[in-house]
Parts: C-alpha cells; sequence; structure tokens
C-alpha cells in the first residue's frame, strides 16, 4: 500500500507514461499495444517501476529491450509533462505485466480439473 501522496503521483506517472507510449508505438512499434498497467513508486519518489502489457505478446522481451534502450527519452518527455507537479521525475524501471498470462493459466488448471 502506499501513503496518499504516492497514490496520486503514482496515477499522474500512469497518465503521463500511458500518453507516451501512445506516440512512441506510432514511432518505434507499429502494430504493438503497449499499456502501462501498473506504477509503484517508492516512499521518496526516487524509483518508479512501471509495469507493460503488450499485446501480442510474442516477442515483448525484444519490445521491453528496446524500451530500456529509449529510459532516457522516455524519462526526459516524462519530466517535460510534469514539471510543475513534481520537483524531480523519478528513475523508471520496466517490466512485463504478466498478470494476465497467470489469469489465463490459472483458468486453464481449473478448467482442466473440471
Amino acid at each position: 500500500m502506499g501513503s496518499t501522496r504516492q497514490n496520486k503521483v503514482a496515477r499522474l506517472l500512469q497518465k503521463e507514461l500511458s500518453n507516451i507510449f501512445l506516440n512512441l508505438t506510432r514511432e518505434y512499434f507499429q502494430g504493438k499495444m503497449l499499456s502501462v498497467t501498473v506504477v509503484r513508486i517508492t516512499q521518496d519518489f526516487s524509483e518508479a517501476k512501471v509495469y507493460l502489457s503488450i499485446f501480442p505478446d510474442n516477442n515483448a522481451e525484444e519490445i521491453l529491450e528496446q524500451i530500456n534502450l529509449k529510459n532516457k527519452l522516455i524519462r526526459h518527455k516524462l519530466s517535460q509533462t510534469i514539471k510543475k507537479q513534481l520537483r524531480r521525475t523519478p528513475d523508471l524501471q520496466f517490466y512485463i505485466d504478466d498478470s494476465l498470462e497467470y489469469a489465463k493459466k490459472i483458468e486453464k488448471l481449473l478448467d482442466d480439473k473440471n
């Protein structure tokens, strides 16, 4: 859980990163759909873990590598949009959100038992 301030900042980052990825998808990842599912930020607001859902997920690891290579660009674009709300832009760490795959796996296991 986090403080109210952490939750507000996380929602702000999620919204702004979603807009950034919408534009980046048009330029670099045509034919893919990227969405920011969760943002978790540390108590001191210095680091943010960003969980991404990538569809289709056949080469999600490769796309994650490309995103990590563009980390500075993404952070710069983010800092331009949130400079009025936050004093310092947090360092971004990107991860693939595999919660949908996990849910499908559990559902399949439950269906196989019946």
